[in-house]
């Protein structure tokens, strides 16, 4: 039996096709809210269960609880605010109305929202209390203070998903992985989340929790690049010929994350953990710098934060790995728990390092990666 839902059951929030073409015609009359790119990723996964159990975006005591205690209101484990932000002026155009559309960039509404709340949430110390900082250098900091200082709280209807393009035999839902786990016969399943090409580190721990499972589930995050992110494109290449040469597909699948990445380090190591127990994941690998970038967090500050929590509150089983690495004497990957040869001895490089390399035309050394991995990345680097 898979692993239930966090809060229980399964949120889906999209109207039936009978009722979409009526509720479209009313939106049309409600004044609109223009939504941006990670909060449409959030409709999204809204309205598909990802974040199960929220049915919108957040009203002020979920929203301040969470900052405050990692909790919803009702005490269920929430780490990360999911909100609609607002300025002061689309508050005034929202004027005294209890229903607003929510549209996309090119104005097709995407669904409507039951307005229970406004309220102030001024930015600097939401981000500090997310991200322990507001420094504008943080990827995080910079998308919050691009919003509004409002937030409106309220229920969702949603009329149609955010159209996708691309990689969409790997777009499922949390319903799609359930169904497709049951049918495989998994009932412990591990996920790994990555915005990387796999590399033997990868690798190495990857196939180390699956040992203890029935199944891996594969789920990069292909829809927000940071600038010197290798291509979503190739990265998927990459994940397509090591699965095809080196991971059984018994117990191996790849399933798109389609989140907005907001590099909340330890809270979202646990928002992650969650959201792939909605997916049907028992068990989830934490990094060790998980969700990190530059030196806001600690090194294994994203593993630590788990033990505020009791297991039945999580649900899901969080894996903590070091880093891995190849090791010359041992003559295999090994972490500082299994090898017990000097520094000297370890191969390890740095995305800065491997793509310096690939800039150059060099392949990354056979101790890094797959050599069909680095073929591709050596191909595309050559057209970047």
């Amino acid at each position: 039996m898979l692993i239930p839902p966090h809060g229980g059951a399964l949120v889906d929030l999209r109207l039936t096709p009978d009722d979409v073409a009526s509720a479209r015609e009313n939106a049309q009359k409600m004044p609109r809210i223009r939504l941006d790119r990670k909060e449409i990723d959030d409709l999204e996964m809204l309205a598909t269960g990802v974040y199960s159990p929220l049915r919108g975006f957040m009203g002020q005591s979920d929203f301040f609880s969470v900052l405050e205690r990692m909790r919803l209101k009702d005490d269920t484990v929430w780490p990360l605010p999911v909100t609609l932000r607002a300025t002061a002026e689309e508050i005034d155009h929202i004027g005294t109305s209890d229903r607003i559309a929510l549209e996309n960039e090119t104005g097709t509404i995407l669904a409507v929202m039951e307005l229970h709340e406004r309220f102030l949430a001024e930015r600097s110390s939401t981000a500090r209390a997310i991200y322990g900082t507001d420094d504008p250098a943080h990827p995080g900091v910079q998308t919050l203070m691009s919003e509004g200082d409002f937030c409106l709280g309220g229920s969702l209807q949603v009329l149609d998903l955010p159209a996708r393009k691309r990689f969409l035999p790997y777009r499922l839902e949390p319903s799609d992985t359930r169904r497709e786990f049951e049918k495989r016969g998994w009932s412990r399943v591990v996920g790994f989340q990555t915005r990387n090409p796999l590399h033997h580190a990868h690798e190495y721990i990857q196939k180390c929790a699956l040992e203890e499972v029935d199944g891996l589930i594969l789920q990069p995050i292909v829809d927000d690049p940071k600038p010197d992110d290798v291509p979503a494109a190739v990265r998927m290449k990459t994940y397509e010929a090591i699965f095809a040469h080196y991971y059984p597909p018994e117990h191996s699948m790849i399933s798109i994350f389609p989140e907005f990445m907001q590099y909340a380090g330890p809270r979202e190591a646990v928002f992650h953990a969650l959201c792939r127990k909605n997916y049907g994941c028992s068990h989830f690998i934490v990094g060790r710098d998980h969700a990190g970038v530059g030196n806001y967090y600690g090194p294994y500050d994203a593993q630590r934060i788990f033990s505020r929590f009791e297991p039945n509150e999580i649900g899901i089983i969080p894996i903590f790995f070091e880093v891995a690495f190849y090791c010359r004497r041992c003559e295999n990957m090994a972490t500082l728990k299994t090898c017990p040869h000097k520094a000297e001895d370890h191969v390890l490089y740095s995305g800065t390092q491997i793509r310096t390399m690939l800039r150059a035309g060099e392949p990354p050394p056979r101790e890094f990666t797959r050599p069909e991995v680095a073929e591709i990345l050596i191909e595309a680097y050559r057209t970047l």
